[in-house]
Protein backbone atom coordinates (compact mmCIF):
# COMPACT_ATOMS: atom_id res chain seq x y z
CA UNK A 1 0.00 0.00 0.00
CA UNK A 2 1.30 3.43 -0.97
CA UNK A 3 1.02 6.22 1.59
CA UNK A 4 0.44 9.32 -0.55
CA UNK A 5 1.51 12.56 1.16
CA UNK A 6 1.51 14.76 -1.95
CA UNK A 7 0.09 18.26 -1.47
CA UNK A 8 -2.15 18.02 -4.50
CA UNK A 9 -3.72 16.63 -6.48
CA UNK A 10 -4.20 14.72 -3.30
CA UNK A 11 -5.45 11.41 -2.02
CA UNK A 12 -9.09 10.41 -2.49
CA UNK A 13 -11.02 7.78 -0.57
CA UNK A 14 -10.78 4.30 -2.09
CA UNK A 15 -14.58 4.08 -2.01
CA UNK A 16 -14.79 7.28 -4.03
CA UNK A 17 -12.24 6.07 -6.56
CA UNK A 18 -14.07 2.77 -6.98
CA UNK A 19 -17.43 4.43 -7.60
CA UNK A 20 -15.87 6.97 -9.93
CA UNK A 21 -14.13 4.27 -11.98
CA UNK A 22 -17.41 2.38 -12.33
CA UNK A 23 -19.23 5.52 -13.45
CA UNK A 24 -16.52 6.21 -16.01
CA UNK A 25 -17.67 3.01 -17.74
CA UNK A 26 -21.37 2.82 -16.90
CA UNK A 27 -23.05 5.68 -15.05
CA UNK A 28 -26.28 4.84 -13.21
CA UNK A 29 -26.71 1.71 -15.37
CA UNK A 30 -27.36 3.99 -18.32
CA UNK A 31 -24.90 2.24 -20.60
CA UNK A 32 -23.09 5.58 -20.91
CA UNK A 33 -20.01 6.95 -19.22
CA UNK A 34 -20.33 9.92 -16.84
CA UNK A 35 -17.73 11.47 -19.16
CA UNK A 36 -20.08 11.46 -22.14
CA UNK A 37 -23.53 12.31 -20.80
CA UNK A 38 -25.10 15.70 -21.42
CA UNK A 39 -24.66 18.25 -18.67
CA UNK A 40 -28.29 19.18 -19.30
CA UNK A 41 -29.50 15.63 -18.76
CA UNK A 42 -31.68 14.72 -15.79
CA UNK A 43 -28.95 12.42 -14.46
CA UNK A 44 -26.31 15.12 -14.30
CA UNK A 45 -28.66 17.83 -13.06
CA UNK A 46 -29.33 15.50 -10.12
CA UNK A 47 -25.56 15.18 -9.54
CA UNK A 48 -25.15 18.96 -9.48
CA UNK A 49 -28.11 19.45 -7.17
CA UNK A 50 -26.93 16.74 -4.81
CA UNK A 51 -23.39 18.12 -4.68
CA UNK A 52 -24.72 21.58 -3.85
CA UNK A 53 -27.08 20.20 -1.21
CA UNK A 54 -24.29 18.21 0.45
CA UNK A 55 -22.06 21.30 0.65
CA UNK A 56 -24.90 23.18 2.33
CA UNK A 57 -25.64 20.31 4.70
CA UNK A 58 -22.06 19.61 5.74
CA UNK A 59 -21.11 23.27 6.20
CA UNK A 60 -24.60 24.36 7.35
CA UNK A 61 -24.76 27.02 4.65
CA UNK A 62 -27.79 29.31 4.93
CA UNK A 63 -30.14 30.27 2.09
CA UNK A 64 -28.66 33.74 1.61
CA UNK A 65 -25.56 32.11 0.12
CA UNK A 66 -25.19 30.30 -3.19
CA UNK A 67 -22.91 27.31 -3.83
CA UNK A 68 -21.15 27.33 -7.21
CA UNK A 69 -18.92 24.87 -9.03
CA UNK A 70 -16.63 26.80 -11.38
CA UNK A 71 -13.62 26.18 -13.57
CA UNK A 72 -10.23 27.89 -13.53
CA UNK A 73 -8.94 26.60 -10.21
CA UNK A 74 -8.71 28.63 -7.03
CA UNK A 75 -6.11 30.83 -8.74
CA UNK A 76 -8.88 32.24 -10.95
CA UNK A 77 -10.64 33.37 -7.78
CA UNK A 78 -7.69 35.64 -6.96
CA UNK A 79 -8.93 38.00 -9.68
CA UNK A 80 -12.59 36.98 -9.88
CA UNK A 81 -13.28 38.03 -6.30
CA UNK A 82 -11.72 41.45 -6.83
CA UNK A 83 -13.37 41.91 -10.21
CA UNK A 84 -16.81 41.26 -8.71
CA UNK A 85 -16.38 43.15 -5.44
CA UNK A 86 -13.82 45.94 -5.78
CA UNK A 87 -14.14 49.19 -7.74
CA UNK A 88 -11.04 50.85 -9.16
CA UNK A 89 -11.13 53.68 -6.62
CA UNK A 90 -11.70 51.37 -3.64
CA UNK A 91 -9.37 49.42 -1.39
CA UNK A 92 -9.39 45.96 0.18
CA UNK A 93 -7.22 44.39 2.85
CA UNK A 94 -5.13 41.26 2.42
CA UNK A 95 -3.40 39.24 5.12
CA UNK A 96 -0.14 38.03 3.61
CA UNK A 97 0.66 34.54 4.88
CA UNK A 98 2.61 33.14 1.97
CA UNK A 99 2.73 32.36 -1.72
CA UNK A 100 -0.99 32.10 -2.40
CA UNK A 101 -1.99 35.29 -0.62
CA UNK A 102 0.86 37.08 -2.41
CA UNK A 103 -0.57 35.98 -5.75
CA UNK A 104 -4.06 37.05 -4.68
CA UNK A 105 -2.73 40.51 -3.81
CA UNK A 106 -1.09 40.86 -7.21
CA UNK A 107 -4.31 40.00 -9.05
CA UNK A 108 -6.52 42.23 -6.89
CA UNK A 109 -4.33 45.24 -7.67
CA UNK A 110 -5.52 44.99 -11.28
CA UNK A 111 -9.00 46.07 -10.18
CA UNK A 112 -8.52 48.28 -7.12
CA UNK A 113 -6.05 48.88 -4.34
CA UNK A 114 -5.02 45.76 -2.41
CA UNK A 115 -3.38 46.76 0.86
CA UNK A 116 -1.33 44.38 2.97
CA UNK A 117 -3.13 44.64 6.29
CA UNK A 118 -0.79 42.23 8.09
CA UNK A 119 2.02 39.90 7.09
CA UNK A 120 4.16 37.11 8.49
CA UNK A 121 6.84 37.56 5.84
CA UNK A 122 9.23 38.91 8.48
CA UNK A 123 9.63 35.40 9.89
CA UNK A 124 9.41 33.48 6.62
CA UNK A 125 5.67 32.98 7.01
CA UNK A 126 6.08 30.79 10.07
CA UNK A 127 3.06 32.18 11.91
CA UNK A 128 -0.42 33.64 11.39
CA UNK A 129 -0.59 37.42 12.04
CA UNK A 130 -2.89 38.49 14.86
CA UNK A 131 -3.98 41.66 16.66
CA UNK A 132 -4.01 43.87 13.59
CA UNK A 133 -6.52 46.60 12.85
CA UNK A 134 -8.84 46.48 9.85
CA UNK A 135 -9.61 49.71 8.01
CA UNK A 136 -13.41 50.22 8.09
CA UNK A 137 -13.18 51.61 4.55
CA UNK A 138 -12.06 48.25 3.16
CA UNK A 139 -14.56 46.68 0.80
CA UNK A 140 -13.40 43.34 2.20
CA UNK A 141 -10.56 41.54 3.98
CA UNK A 142 -9.03 38.52 2.27
CA UNK A 143 -7.38 35.68 4.21
CA UNK A 144 -5.91 32.31 3.29
CA UNK A 145 -7.10 29.83 5.90
CA UNK A 146 -4.35 27.25 5.40
CA UNK A 147 -0.96 27.65 3.77
CA UNK A 148 0.23 24.51 2.03
CA UNK A 149 3.80 25.63 1.43
CA UNK A 150 4.66 27.04 4.84
CA UNK A 151 2.45 24.79 6.97
CA UNK A 152 0.43 27.43 8.83
CA UNK A 153 -3.30 27.51 9.48
CA UNK A 154 -5.79 29.80 11.18
CA UNK A 155 -6.89 28.15 14.43
CA UNK A 156 -9.86 30.55 14.50
CA UNK A 157 -11.11 33.30 12.23
CA UNK A 158 -11.17 37.00 13.10
CA UNK A 159 -14.32 38.90 13.97
CA UNK A 160 -14.29 42.02 11.80
CA UNK A 161 -16.72 44.71 10.67
CA UNK A 162 -16.09 44.44 6.93
CA UNK A 163 -16.91 41.55 4.58
CA UNK A 164 -14.36 38.75 4.57
CA UNK A 165 -13.16 36.49 1.76
CA UNK A 166 -11.62 33.14 2.60
CA UNK A 167 -9.35 31.10 0.35
CA UNK A 168 -9.96 27.67 1.91
CA UNK A 169 -8.45 25.63 -0.89
CA UNK A 170 -6.49 23.28 1.34
CA UNK A 171 -8.64 22.90 4.45
CA UNK A 172 -12.27 23.20 3.36
CA UNK A 173 -14.42 20.46 4.97
CA UNK A 174 -11.64 19.60 7.45
CA UNK A 175 -13.23 21.30 10.47
CA UNK A 176 -16.28 23.25 11.61
CA UNK A 177 -16.43 27.03 11.23
CA UNK A 178 -19.03 29.76 11.10
CA UNK A 179 -19.62 30.47 7.42
CA UNK A 180 -21.41 33.71 8.30
CA UNK A 181 -18.07 35.31 9.05
CA UNK A 182 -17.41 35.19 5.30
CA UNK A 183 -19.08 36.75 2.31
CA UNK A 184 -17.12 34.65 -0.18
CA UNK A 185 -15.40 31.31 0.38
CA UNK A 186 -13.51 29.58 -2.41
CA UNK A 187 -11.52 26.38 -2.70
CA UNK A 188 -9.83 24.35 -5.40
CA UNK A 189 -11.17 20.81 -5.31
CA UNK A 190 -7.90 18.92 -5.47
CA UNK A 191 -7.10 18.82 -1.75
CA UNK A 192 -10.15 17.84 0.31
CA UNK A 193 -12.96 17.64 -2.20
CA UNK A 194 -12.22 15.98 -5.53
CA UNK A 195 -9.94 15.94 -8.56
CA UNK A 196 -8.40 19.01 -10.16
CA UNK A 197 -10.61 20.81 -12.65
CA UNK A 198 -13.34 22.39 -10.53
CA UNK A 199 -13.45 24.99 -7.79
CA UNK A 200 -16.04 25.42 -5.08
CA UNK A 201 -17.29 28.95 -4.47
CA UNK A 202 -19.75 29.94 -1.77
CA UNK A 203 -20.95 33.51 -2.19
CA UNK A 204 -23.33 35.65 -0.18
CA UNK A 205 -25.79 36.85 -2.76
CA UNK A 206 -26.37 40.37 -1.48
CA UNK A 207 -22.71 41.33 -1.77
CA UNK A 208 -22.93 41.30 -5.57
CA UNK A 209 -23.99 43.99 -8.03
CA UNK A 210 -22.07 46.83 -6.40
CA UNK A 211 -19.19 47.36 -8.81
CA UNK A 212 -19.36 49.87 -11.63
CA UNK A 213 -17.34 47.97 -14.21
CA UNK A 214 -18.71 45.67 -16.86
CA UNK A 215 -17.84 42.09 -15.96
CA UNK A 216 -17.43 39.44 -18.67
CA UNK A 217 -20.21 36.87 -18.41
CA UNK A 218 -17.92 33.97 -17.54
CA UNK A 219 -16.27 35.97 -14.75
CA UNK A 220 -19.47 37.30 -13.20
CA UNK A 221 -20.67 35.40 -10.14
CA UNK A 222 -24.24 36.44 -10.90
CA UNK A 223 -24.08 34.64 -14.25
CA UNK A 224 -23.30 31.36 -12.55
CA UNK A 225 -25.84 31.92 -9.80
CA UNK A 226 -28.56 32.52 -12.40
CA UNK A 227 -27.55 29.41 -14.37
CA UNK A 228 -26.86 27.08 -11.42
CA UNK A 229 -23.20 26.62 -12.37
CA UNK A 230 -24.17 25.54 -15.91
CA UNK A 231 -23.86 28.73 -17.95
CA UNK A 232 -21.52 26.72 -20.14
CA UNK A 233 -20.54 23.06 -19.96
CA UNK A 234 -19.33 22.47 -16.42
CA UNK A 235 -16.50 20.03 -15.56
CA UNK A 236 -18.85 17.06 -15.30
CA UNK A 237 -16.49 14.39 -14.00
CA UNK A 238 -14.73 16.49 -11.32
CA UNK A 239 -18.12 17.62 -10.02
CA UNK A 240 -19.35 14.04 -9.92
CA UNK A 241 -16.26 12.85 -8.03
CA UNK A 242 -16.64 15.81 -5.66
CA UNK A 243 -20.22 14.73 -5.01
CA UNK A 244 -18.96 11.22 -4.20
CA UNK A 245 -16.40 12.69 -1.78
CA UNK A 246 -19.10 14.69 -0.05
CA UNK A 247 -21.22 11.53 0.27
CA UNK A 248 -18.21 9.75 1.74
CA UNK A 249 -17.67 12.55 4.22
CA UNK A 250 -21.31 12.51 5.28
CA UNK A 251 -21.18 8.73 5.77
CA UNK A 252 -17.97 9.13 7.78
CA UNK A 253 -19.87 11.23 10.29
CA UNK A 254 -19.62 14.67 8.75
CA UNK A 255 -17.38 17.56 9.75
CA UNK A 256 -17.20 16.79 13.51
CA UNK A 257 -15.98 13.23 12.87
CA UNK A 258 -13.41 14.18 10.25
CA UNK A 259 -12.16 17.08 12.38
CA UNK A 260 -11.49 14.70 15.25
CA UNK A 261 -9.56 12.32 13.00
CA UNK A 262 -7.60 15.21 11.48
CA UNK A 263 -6.62 16.33 14.99
CA UNK A 264 -5.43 12.83 15.86
CA UNK A 265 -3.38 12.52 12.68
CA UNK A 266 -1.72 15.89 13.18
CA UNK A 267 -0.88 15.09 16.79
CA UNK A 268 0.75 11.83 15.75
CA UNK A 269 3.17 13.32 13.28
CA UNK A 270 3.94 16.53 15.19
CA UNK A 271 4.83 14.46 18.26
CA UNK A 272 7.26 12.38 16.22
CA UNK A 273 8.89 15.55 14.88
CA UNK A 274 9.04 17.29 18.26
CA UNK A 275 10.53 14.20 19.91
CA UNK A 276 13.24 13.86 17.27
CA UNK A 277 16.71 15.44 17.54
CA UNK A 278 16.98 15.32 13.74
CA UNK A 279 13.90 17.27 12.68
CA UNK A 280 12.08 20.41 13.69
CA UNK A 281 8.89 22.18 12.68
CA UNK A 282 9.57 25.88 11.92
CA UNK A 283 5.94 26.89 12.51
CA UNK A 284 4.64 28.56 15.66
CA UNK A 285 2.89 25.80 17.63
CA UNK A 286 -0.41 27.63 17.88
CA UNK A 287 -0.48 28.10 14.09
CA UNK A 288 0.56 24.63 12.92
CA UNK A 289 -1.45 23.27 10.04
CA UNK A 290 -3.45 20.08 10.47
CA UNK A 291 -3.39 19.60 6.71
CA UNK A 292 0.23 20.25 5.69
CA UNK A 293 2.93 19.30 8.17
CA UNK A 294 6.19 21.04 7.31
CA UNK A 295 9.44 19.95 8.95
CA UNK A 296 13.15 20.55 8.43
CA UNK A 297 16.31 18.54 9.12
CA UNK A 298 18.49 19.79 11.98
CA UNK A 299 21.50 17.81 10.80
CA UNK A 300 23.25 18.05 7.45
CA UNK A 301 23.61 15.10 5.13
CA UNK A 302 20.63 13.04 6.28
CA UNK A 303 18.24 13.75 3.41
CA UNK A 304 19.10 10.79 1.20
CA UNK A 305 19.00 8.27 4.03
CA UNK A 306 15.71 9.60 5.39
CA UNK A 307 14.01 9.66 2.01
CA UNK A 308 15.25 6.14 1.30
CA UNK A 309 13.78 4.86 4.56
CA UNK A 310 10.50 6.64 3.87
CA UNK A 311 10.38 5.19 0.37
CA UNK A 312 11.02 1.69 1.69
CA UNK A 313 7.98 2.17 3.92
CA UNK A 314 5.95 3.21 0.84
CA UNK A 315 5.69 6.84 1.97
CA UNK A 316 5.71 9.09 -1.10
CA UNK A 317 5.39 12.82 -1.71
CA UNK A 318 7.13 14.09 1.44
CA UNK A 319 9.69 16.38 -0.19
CA UNK A 320 8.99 20.00 0.76
CA UNK A 321 7.96 22.67 -1.71
CA UNK A 322 10.85 23.74 -3.92
CA UNK A 323 10.73 27.30 -2.54
CA UNK A 324 11.37 26.24 1.08
CA UNK A 325 12.97 22.77 0.98
CA UNK A 326 12.81 20.30 3.83
CA UNK A 327 9.86 17.95 4.07
CA UNK A 328 6.08 18.20 3.93
CA UNK A 329 3.44 15.62 4.77
CA UNK A 330 -0.01 16.54 3.50
CA UNK A 331 -2.63 14.73 5.57
CA UNK A 332 -5.95 15.78 4.07
CA UNK A 333 -9.34 14.30 4.97
CA UNK A 334 -8.99 11.08 2.98
CA UNK A 335 -5.57 10.23 4.44
CA UNK A 336 -6.03 7.25 6.81
CA UNK A 337 -4.63 7.43 10.32
CA UNK A 338 -2.71 4.24 9.56
CA UNK A 339 -0.68 5.99 6.86
CA UNK A 340 0.24 8.81 9.22
CA UNK A 341 1.34 6.22 11.79
CA UNK A 342 3.65 4.69 9.20
CA UNK A 343 5.39 8.03 8.55
CA UNK A 344 5.57 8.81 12.27
CA UNK A 345 7.20 5.40 12.81
CA UNK A 346 9.72 6.16 10.05
CA UNK A 347 10.64 9.45 11.74
CA UNK A 348 10.96 7.71 15.12
CA UNK A 349 13.03 4.83 13.79
CA UNK A 350 15.28 7.07 11.71
CA UNK A 351 15.88 9.30 14.73
CA UNK A 352 16.87 6.32 16.89
CA UNK A 353 19.34 5.09 14.29
CA UNK A 354 20.89 8.41 13.27
CA UNK A 355 20.17 10.69 16.22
Amino acid sequence: MKHNFYAGPAILSKKVLTKASEAAINFNNSGLSILEISHRSKDFVEVMEKAEALVCELLQISDDYKVLFLTGGASSQFYMTAMNLLNENEKAGYVDTGAWSTKAIKEANLFGKAEVTASSKDKNYSYIPKDYSVDPDYKYLHITSNNTIFGTQYASFPDIDVPMIGDMSSDIFSRSFDHRKFDVIYAGAQKNLGPAGVSLVIVKKNILGRVQREIPSMLNYQTHIDKNSSFNTPPVFPIYVSMLSLEWLKDFGGIPAIAQRNEEKANLIYKAIDDSPLFECPVSKEDRSKMNVVFMPTKEGIDDAFLKMAESANCIGIIGHRSVGGYRASIYNAMPTESVKVLADVINEFSQIHG
